[in-house]
């Protein structure tokens, strides 16, 4: 059979297109063919495929890419890429006529979030014929709904002559894209023309026809066995944009009358009924990876994972579970059950710890015939890659007591050797590690059941992919190539924390990951979408670069921007800065700066901690001379005389005008935020206004188009890897070409009304949210609703008057009405989705909200050592049977034109 393929590209001088046949599009990096095509005047390009009957596979799936002599300058999207059907039809010469696909404007509607949850229809097998002669048409229609199918109608009587009652249904043979075969022979000249026109399946009266012109087409001498397929321009249709509304709160907050004294999957399902029932449409969660590395509350922090692929154990729903045997456990369980899950937060510690025992012994119970089952052979098999390690790694850390994997006697890094022995199921150490093989199985198993009971809910489950891992984790342990182990990834000062934020975790090597085409982040982002539909990127700035702290810095305020330009010596000298290296990046210390620091106590830290060096300055002791080591000294020291000190002294070692650069001792950046510091203060105040101008041109102009090009390296792969619909938290100290690589990527913006991204506004204008946005008030990281109400009374008192547009003063607390007002507002956004938090949900209602707002917080971003243990105070069977409550959020949702 031969297949010639024929498509118009203009290419500059010395570049190639070449056509990829994908042979495995469900493999981690997709393996393709590559054909070249051949050009005479480097804009029709054609190439021709000789396939052997034996060869032949039922679809062809292939996109188009343009190389030069540096390799692949650019491709298509790849998400959907063309699809060639043969199974239908028995021709023996393809003429395909294509059109080069760029990433579509409305590529969300191509997410799994709307073709398996909002605009679900199945795919079906293009209709078989024997055509002699065949011409078909393939259009992308990706605005239709659930029970709109699309139809062609034309000029002469094989088309319907223009009589919609005698329309040609077409066939869905791939997500959004329509084919219809005719019969060449029958159409009455060279030429046709025609038009798409969407039914409704339940009523093909009922009709819309495309917009635009009339489209035509060649027909162009056909011989026996021909089959000329032509792809067309999308169809557009007068349908409105698709507007959602949904609810964030993360697994551990749920409440039920069931669970276990922290939210489980279990809960995650009634959580679905709850949104379903309240029209709503999208239930966002907090990330579910595994974080135990202590055994203690401290990893109760959701986004420090052990593992980007394992799920925390704490989420499983024992009730689905096979009963234990023994009733004096059982009763004693149930007594533990009924303990912890009266308590207002989660105890963590007792509540992991009681779950693992629960576990153990169902695992005890049911082992040999678990592991036995092809269910959970097939788990291994599927998920080994990751598992294995995971396994092991898990078995060690408790084995050795610590996470430290640098600290054990052995097996300080994973050996793929091990791999065989750990997987044989006669092995004495497969008998250590299958309890962990069992209950990510029995995770997996439970979280795909839920995952598909939303998505038949017509509910988009939303999850988060967190911007780090944990510095011992699996993750690091198995594959250290990957991490820079000596740098902190952390955030620079914003509104949540003037020192900045210090995470902890190791930041990314970027040459390694880039080198295998990001595989590691594939591989992240395909194992997400066996569970989730949508997904949030956390901190979306890390792709662009990421704020790297010294590992020897406790907070953020040394910290640079990784990777970025750095200043050379003559570079700051030419803005008119005299450069005084020793003065600029040693800590200035000078009396005056003590006595302001530390008061009554500045002669006793210039005895112990202090070194004079001359006139009236100052080094630190070696012993003293960073955060790590004063941190040390003052362990356990909690008396507010010590705190005073300890604090003081990171003051001091934080400040210096300039931070040397990581990577190259000759290059420099300006230390953030130092404006505030006294090195600053000491300058002159025309050496201040340059130095200002280095500051400025650094950190919003100077590394723009640089931070570009990294994200783009980077973003375009992962964003690629899966049909989830893309979000990103784009808060913070956000460059310019953050919003360039959203909108060319087409990712979903976060807009928080009290946090605009214009900085000219104190609130942003919820009418001028874009589109591809998701709209909200409060998120994990921020006060709720009610809190923020009440945290500024000046603040809440301008919002009232210029955003909400009442007179007088503001109430005092939020009361329920107001409360329903401002989420109102915001549901009237034109962003494409609006999710709440489960508190702002309940805080439009003054009988079921919790009377004290502050229990209400998720996280404190200033605390690096926050217990995360929020729960609902409300179970989720009482929130479904409250009709007041529910008919108010859907009379929200319906007003506002979401409820979809």
């Amino acid at each position: 059979m031969i297949l010639d393929f024929s498509i118009d590209y203009k290419t500059a001088y010395g570049e190639q297109l070449v056509l990829n046949v994908v042979a495995d599009e469900t493999a981690e990096t997709a393996e393709t063919t590559a054909y070249r095509m051949v050009t005479t005047d480097g804009l029709h390009w054609t190439c021709r495929m000789n396939i052997k009957q034996v060869d032949l596979q039922p679809r062809l799936d292939y996109y188009y890419s343009v190389f030069n002599a540096d390799g692949e300058t650019t491709h298509e999207w790849i998400t959907e890429a063309h699809r060639l059907d043969f199974s239908a039809l028995n021709g023996t010469h393809y003429v395909v006529y294509d059109h080069w696909i760029d990433i579509p404007e409305d590529t969300y509607l191509y997410s799994s979030a709307f073709t398996e949850c909002i605009h679900h229809r199945r795919e079906t097998d293009v209709k078989v014929t024997r055509f002699g002669k065949t011409l078909r048409l393939a259009v992308r229609a990706p605005q239709l709904r659930t029970s709109h199918r699309l139809a062609i109608v034309g000029a002469g009587e094989a088309l319907g002559a223009w009589n919609p009652a005698r329309m040609i249904p077409m066939c869905e043979h791939h997500y959004n894209e329509w084919v219809v075969d005719l019969d060449a022979s029958e159409l009455e000249s060279h030429q046709i023309e025609f038009k798409f026109i969407a039914f409704n399946a339940t009523d093909k009266a009922d009709v819309l026809w495309e917009t635009g012109m009339n489209r035509t087409a060649e027909v162009p001498r056909m011989s026996a066995g021909d089959v000329v397929v032509y792809s067309l321009s999308q169809a557009f249709f007068p349908l409105y944009d698709v507007k959602l509304a949904g609810t964030m709160v993360p697994v551990f907050s749920l409440r039920s009358k069931t669970s276990f004294g922290v939210g489980d999957f279990g809960d995650l399902k009634k959580m679905i009924d709850f949104i379903a029932l309240t029209r709503q449409r999208v239930l966002q969660v907090l990330p579910i990876n595994d974080t135990t590395t202590t055994h203690t509350w401290t990893d109760s922090y959701p986004y420090s994972c052990i593992s980007i692929f394992a799920i925390h154990p704490q989420y499983i729903d024992l009730t689905q579970l096979p009963t234990l045997k023994d009733e004096n456990v059982r009763t004693h369980f149930e007594a533990l059950r009924t303990e912890l899950n009266s308590l207002p937060q989660i105890d963590y510690e007792r509540v992991n710890e009681a779950k693992t025992a629960y576990l153990r012994a169902v695992y005890e119970q049911e082992k040999a015939k678990v592991l036995k089952s092809s269910g959970f052979k097939t788990f291994l098999k599927e998920s080994g890659r990751w598992l294995v390690p995971y396994a092991r790694y898990c078995s060690l850390r408790d084995a050795y007591g610590t996470a430290e994997f640098d600290k054990w006697p052995a097996h300080n890094s994973w050996d793929e050797v091990d791999r065989k022995v750990l997987t044989t199921a006669s092995t004495k150490v497969f008998k250590e590690v299958a309890f962990y093989y069992f209950i990510q199985y029995v995770l997996s198993e439970q979280m795909s059941a839920v995952h598909q009971y939303a998505r038949a809910k017509g509910v988009i489950l939303k999850g988060d992919i967190p911007i780090g891992v944990s510095r011992y984790g699996c993750d690091v342990w198995m594959e250290p190539k990957y991490f820079n182990c000596n740098g902190q990834a952390g955030a620079p000062p914003d509104d949540f924390s003037v020192m900045g934020q210090n995470w902890g975790f190791p930041t990314y090597n970027w040459d390694a990951m880039l080198k295998d085409n990001c595989r590691w982040w594939v591989r992240r982002f395909k194992a997400m979408a066996k569970y989730f539909d949508a997904y949030r990127i956390d901190h979306v700035l890390g792709f662009f670069r990421i704020w790297e702290i010294p590992i020897d810095s406790v907070h953020g305020l040394l910290g640079q921007f990784s990777p970025s330009l750095g200043m050379t010596r003559d570079e700051i000298e030419a803005y008119g800065l005299h450069f005084q290296e020793q003065q600029f990046t040693k800590p200035f210390i000078a009396d005056w700066v003590l006595d302001r620091v530390f008061g009554r106590h500045a002669a006793e830290v210039k005895a112990k901690y202090l070194v004079h060096t001359h006139d009236d300055i100052y080094d630190l002791r070696p012993e003293y001379d960073t955060q790590r080591k004063v941190e040390a000294a003052f362990e356990g020291k909690l008396s507010a005389t010590d705190i005073q000190i300890r604090d003081g002294l990171y003051a001091l070692i934080s400040d210096v005008l300039f931070v040397r650069d990581r990577k190259d001792r000759d290059k420099f950046h300006p230390r953030i935020s130092v404006q505030f510091s006294f090195v600053y203060e000491a300058l002159y105040d025309s050496d201040k206004t340059i130095f200002n101008r280095i500051y400025n041109d650094y950190y919003y102009r100077r590394n723009n188009r640089f931070w570009y090009y990294e994200a783009m390296k980077k973003l375009p792969r992962l964003v690629e890897a899966t049909r989830m619909l893309v979000c990103a938290e784009d808060l913070g100290m956000v460059p310019d070409c953050v919003s360039w690589v959203m909108n060319k990527l087409r990712i979903l913006s976060l807009e928080l009304q009290s946090m605009p991204k214009d900085s000219s506004v104190r609130f942003g204008n919820l009418a001028h949210n874009p589109y591809r946005s998701v709209c909200t008030i409060s998120s994990h990281d921020t006060p709720t609703l009610r809190q923020w109400w009440q945290e500024d009374r000046e603040r809440t008192q301008v919002y009232y008057n210029s955003m909400l547009y009442r007179g007088g003063a503001a109430p005092q607390p939020l009361p329920g009405w107001l409360a329903r007002d401002i989420l109102s507002n915001h549901l009237a956004s034109p962003s494409m989705l609006c999710i709440f938090s489960i508190q702002d949900w309940m805080a439009i209602d003054e009988r079921l909200r919790i009377a004290d707002p502050d229990a209400e917080r998720i996280n404190i971003p200033a605390n690096p050592k926050h217990y995360w243990r929020y729960r609902m105070h409300v179970n989720i069977e009482d929130l479904i049977a409250d009709r007041d409550f529910r008919d108010n959020i859907s009379e929200l949702v319906e007003q506002s034109g979401r409820s979809n």
